[in-house]
């Protein structure tokens, strides 16, 4: 079911996978942590800037290393690159707008559809990095 043409799409789904699982339950656990967190950011902080520095360089090199779109699981994987990439540069150059719709996602009923998100995505890419098959 997962195949893929190269073993570096399997060690991203896991890698990719792992921290959208990690991330979705934290959301789902420790909700008050995302409103805590959200209330750091800001169009003006530098937590926003360095945030977007971190995404941009993350989204970058998965692009780099990962522009493959030979089967489900590489698509995947290269969207969360192009995302991250995408991401990382609103949140230097036009933090506003990203800013508010992450706030938007730390109330209550919000947050916990996105986590659940998160956390499907994530066991998505980590079952098809985990049992995924390269070279074919």
């Amino acid at each position: 079911m997962f195949e893929t043409t190269t073993v570096l799409t399997l060690h991203l789904a896991k890698a990719l996978g792992l921290y959208m699982v990690a991330a979705g339950l934290s959301g789902l656990v420790s909700h008050g942590r995302w409103q805590r967190w959200m209330a750091d950011f800001g169009p003006e902080s530098a937590l926003t800037y360095v945030t977007g520095v971190v995404a941009f360089a993350i989204g970058t090199a998965i692009i780099i290393a990962h522009t493959i779109w030979s089967s489900p699981l590489a698509v995947m994987v290269t969207l969360v690159g192009w995302a991250a990439l995408i991401e990382g540069l609103v949140l230097i150059a036009f933090p506003d707008p990203l800013v508010r719709f992450g706030t938007s996602l730390a109330r209550p009923g919000i947050s916990k559809v996105f986590a659940v998100v998160s956390i499907l995505i994530g066991a998505f890419l980590l079952l098809g990095g985990l049992i995924g098959r390269a070279g074919l």
